[in-house]
């Protein structure tokens, strides 16, 4: 086969998604459009421009961006770039960033083989140690299903430890299929009410809990972790943390990740042309991310607090 997937970022030496040292491999595509998302670049299945302003050259001179675009999306108004994003999102052959010498435009996406992440794990291979692996993040990875199980029965041939962070938002049938090639799965669970679900990430929980509930039920042997971003406000209540818990404890599953809320997704909103809903909201505090992990503590459930955990 010769399948493609679209990727939008790749790091290496990563300590903080799933065990050992790993190779992340973020696949866009995305079915939630949650307002606090620190990665919006990731939501379409698509390659896209995105403008970092402070790299902009304009103001000495440079007009390179303007002449190459064939929608005239790009215009200046007192040494600033503007760029009409309604006429911009049509583009797909990106001359603006092709003719940008500073990066301040650039195609966000790339196009891999199964080969060339092959390539790639070839090369960190020897920097996992033995716990080490790939993990496959997002966007979420389940919408480019068929080059993620390709590049999963590839990796099982070589003994590659495969994790997965994934929302679980996709049909039954294909979820299962995929987690028969991992080892370790991240599942966000990001609010226990479908309504209050729907609202800020767009979609109805059910099918997520449908699936975490028939891979419990499955023969699947890896090592289960839920994960919840804690977003003041929405999730945070203790409500809705006792919930979780019912929840977990009707499974038996008994790992949780909390992830306290940061702000660091607020440039790529501004270089992707969106407004971004939490640039004015604080960090999540470690009262507030102990307090939670307290709750669960006391039911005997393991609650690790942000990324410094090594699973």
């Amino acid at each position: 086969m010769n399948t493609k997937g679209l990727l939008f970022d790749i790091q290496s030496y990563s300590v903080h998604d799933g065990p050992g040292c790993r190779t992340l491999f973020f696949l866009s595509g995305c079915p939630l459009h949650c307002d606090w998302c620190a990665n919006p670049e990731s939501w379409k299945l698509s390659q896209k421009v995105m403008f970092a302003s402070s790299k902009c050259k304009h103001s000495k001179g440079c007009t390179r961006c303007k002449s190459s675009c064939p929608y005239g999306a790009i215009n200046f108004c007192d040494d600033e770039l503007i760029i009409n994003w309604n006429l911009c999102r049509k583009c797909t052959t990106f001359e603006c960033t092709k003719a940008c010498f500073y990066e301040a435009l650039k195609l966000c996406g790339k196009y891999y083989s199964v080969d060339d992440l092959l390539k790639i794990m070839d090369r960190d291979r020897q920097y996992w140690g033995e716990n080490g692996g790939i993990t496959f993040s997002g966007g979420e990875p389940f919408i480019q299903k068929e080059f993620l199980l390709e590049t999963l029965k590839k990796c099982k041939e070589r003994y590659i430890h495969t994790a997965i962070e994934t929302t679980a938002y996709v049909d039954t049938s294909s979820f299962l299929e995929v987690m028969n090639y991992i080892d370790f799965a991240f599942i966000d669970v990001k609010h226990m009410d479908r309504d209050q679900h729907k609202k800020k990430t767009g979609v109805y929980n059910d099918l997520i809990f449908e699936n975490i509930k028939a891979l419990k039920s499955s023969n699947w042997k890896g090592r289960l972790i839920l994960r919840m971003p804690v977003i003041k406000d929405f999730n945070d209540t203790h409500e809705n943390i006792k919930k979780i818990v019912t929840f977990m404890e009707t499974l038996d599953l008994f790992e949780i990740n909390i992830l306290p809320f940061h702000r660091m997704g607020d440039s790529k909103w501004t270089q992707l042309g969106y407004d971004y809903l939490y640039k004015d909201t604080e960090p999540t505090s470690m009262y507030t991310l102990e307090h939670i992990q307290s709750i669960f503590l006391d039911h005997d459930i393991a609650c690790y607090i942000g990324h410094e955990t090594l699973f």
